[in-house]
């Protein structure tokens, strides 16, 4: 297992170094056959590594009493500053990174086959940088790979730049396009200024606690058995007790673990886009479509969430950290929402929809407490990134057969293509039923979940999400009808007529539609909890049916029939409806359309703040008094110079008398000092 574990990193950064170094000299094909094949060995290694820690009962993964353990399959050091300050690099295999082992592979191959057919157009042609791309694309899936096994919180931050800078990459790829450049330096940047956050809170942790690793901060090594954990509250009562010393300061009246719990939640905010570093991610759409799939819907975006979920334990501690969580994920996931519902660009849709479903899971894990049904909201928030990286790239990959039919993004192109494009039409209307959460497709068993988290921990929690679950299938079917339905479709002129795409594209829409269709019988509850121990006692494969609280899912399944029916309602045909209810409400309309302005508020205090109220002021300090004061020094030493230049002409006899003079004078100063 250990070597299967070193070659699930190991063969996606040597496809990196082959395809970017020698991708030139090989075909198109040749590359992404590659690029394919790695992935693929990648993901079966994956699989079998998942599969054996949840099912194979192997005396390694679980303990005599049958929970599962935290099992340290390598940890090396790499770099070593003190006896307690060593930085290691190793693989951590638990519920959440046996999760994830299963999540980045699946959609990282999906979207390596797809795009064999996607960066080809029409006639076959291969789009320039191919070959760099898919050295991209194994770069980005190392690096992700690397963050979600890490054993310490340093290598997890140095994967976390690493994704980081993959995201650059890829969102840049059309480097000749200025608008995919803004995109991409706007995403590094907001991304920078999240992550400096949590630098700050990761070296708060570490210097109270002088811990890096995720087992020493969460939980305790079991007696006997080398490198296998379990939960312990030996370790996090230390850990309080460090933080509740008289010795250890407040700030602002929170203690120094709730300030740090927070600017290391700051980086998860940026990487899953919450307000306010949010802006980053709808302009992020201009990389290839199947980049939004793999980094903005299933992997890179839920890395914050990812995050909170591998220190849940410390969030547990200060439950004031969590809060903030709850509320920065409740005013997210509303405010995406309705931008979505304005939207005409189908990528910027699924773009703010991906926003709100992450904000989704963010607030799963704020409402979490062992005691509101034992936890449920951390089961259900892992429960949802795992249904949601399926049925959103999904519906992503379907966007790219739309765009790659039609030759645009804005749905006023399309229309009408059910009876062009069968396949892309089932399979985007699946995404659309599971993202919906309508009974049984897999978005209605981890929404629910979430749901009844939230009504277990406050009413108003559980009120504002169920509404903000209403507007996804509002706007979801919107587009969907938009797309498919509204009127006949109009081939435009010179442009051929639209069909389904090849079997590189189509086959893996269905597969992830059938995912999307099944994964909610997967009895999540007994493989993925906050403690080890099963959330529900495991019945068989309808788990999930067995343990829903009918009374949440039957109200959140109504509201979500009823939004279906409005947008039905609504866009199915052409009518007046949409633009009668535009003029009803012109300024919520105009404020969504326009994301509320967040891009004009960043601009206007980067330019007349930032810029002309600091930078202006310092820049003329700099000019007038750092620059005139060596601009002086520079004056004086010229005017000296020129001054005593005729003491250098040249000619003996005026050096004679030079040394003549200075040797009366000298000859007279003895003089008076004798005297």
């Amino acid at each position: 297992m250990e070597t299967i574990s070193i070659l699930i990193l190991a063969i996606p950064l040597l496809m990196f170094l082959l395809l970017g170094l020698t991708g030139m000299k090989m075909s198109h094909r040749t590359a992404g056959v590659l690029g394919c094949l790695g992935m693929g060995t990648v993901l079966v290694l994956s699989y079998y590594t998942a599969l054996s820690y949840f099912f194979s009962g192997c005396p390694q993964f679980v303990d005599e009493a049958g929970q599962r353990l935290q099992v340290v399959l390598w940890n090396s050091t790499w770099m070593q500053f003190t006896e307690t300050l060593v930085i290691k690099l190793g693989f951590l295999l638990d519920p959440i990174s046996a999760l994830m082992l299963i999540v980045i592979p699946t959609i990282s191959f999906m979207v390596h086959l797809y795009s064999m057919g996607y960066m080809r157009d029409h006639h076959g042609v291969y789009e320039h940088g191919f070959q760099r791309f898919y050295a991209f694309l194994s770069l980005f899936s190392f690096s992700m790979l690397g963050l979600v096994v890490a054993t310490n919180i340093f290598q997890m931050y140095i994967f976390w730049e690493l994704v980081g800078a993959s995201s650059y990459l890829l969102i840049g790829f059309y480097y000749t396009k200025p608008s995919a450049v803004s995109a991409s330096k706007k995403a590094f940047i907001v991304t920078r200024f999240a992550d400096l956050g949590f630098l700050i809170g990761i070296l708060v942790l570490s210097y109270f606690t002088g811990i890096f690793d995720f087992m020493s901060l969460t939980s305790a090594p079991v007696e006997g058995m080398d490198g296998v954990y379990h939960v312990s509250e030996q370790t996090a009562l230390g850990i309080r007790s460090i933080f509740e010393n008289s010795a250890v300061p407040v700030f602002m009246g929170a203690s120094v673990l709730t300030w740090a719990l927070v600017l290391i939640f700051m980086g998860g905010m940026g990487k899953s886009a919450m307000l306010p570093l949010h802006i980053w991610l709808p302009d992020a759409m201009e990389g290839p479509t199947p980049v939004s799939a793999l980094i903005h819907a299933a992997t890179m975006v839920v890395a914050g969430v990812y995050l909170v979920a591998r220190l849940f334990p410390l969030y547990l501690m200060e439950t004031a950290a969590l809060d903030f969580i709850v509320v920065v994920g409740a005013l997210t996931a509303l405010y995406a929402a309705m931008v979505a519902c304005t939207q005409v660009d189908i990528k910027r849709v699924l773009a703010f929809s991906t926003i709100s479903q992450i904000a989704f899971m963010m607030v799963s894990l704020g409402v979490a407490r062992p005691e509101v049904h034992h936890g449920v909201g951390y089961m259900a928030g892992m429960f949802h990134l795992f249904t949601h990286a399926m049925f959103k790239a999904l519906l992503f990959l379907c966007a790219g057969a739309l765009i790659h039919a039609i030759g645009s993004n804005d749905y006023t192109a399309m229309h009408g293509l059910r009876k062009y494009m069968p396949v892309t039409h089932v399979t985007f209307l699946i995404g659309c039923l599971a993202i919906a959460g309508i009974i049984p497709f897999a978005g209605f068993f981890s929404k629910d979940e979430i749901l009844t988290a939230c009504f277990g921990n406050s009413i108003v929690w559980y009120v504002w999400m169920s509404f903000v679950a209403g507007l996804t299938a509002f706007y979801m079917f919107r587009l969907y009808y938009l797309i498919f339905w509204w009127k006949e479709h109009k081939v435009a002129d010179a442009h051929h007529t639209p069909h389904d795409q090849p079997w590189t594209m189509t086959l893996p829409l269905v597969i992830l539609a059938v995912v999307s269709c099944v994964a909610g019988f997967v009895p999540f509850g007994t493989l993925v909890t906050w403690n080890g121990e099963p959330m529900f006692a495991y019945d068989g494969v309808f788990t999930n049916f067995q343990h829903l609280d009918w009374s949440v899912a039957s109200i959140s399944l109504l509201v979500a029939i009823v939004a279906i029916a409005i947008a039905t309602a609504m866009y199915k045909k052409e009518n007046p409806l949409p633009a009668e209810m535009r003029q009803a409400m012109p300024r919520l309309w105009n404020w969504a359309y326009h994301r509320f302005y967040w891009d004009e508020l960043y601009m206007w205090v980067t330019h007349r703040v930032i810029f002309d109220k600091i930078c202006r002021p310092i820049a003329w300090f700099d000019r007038h008094i750092i620059d005139g004061t060596m601009d002086g020094f520079a004056r004086v030493t010229q005017w000296a110079s020129v001054a005593i230049r005729p003491l250098q002409s040249g000619h003996v006899q005026m050096y004679v008398w030079y040394y003549l003079i200075g040797a009366l004078l000298l000859g007279a100063v003895t003089w008076v000092c004798l005297l």
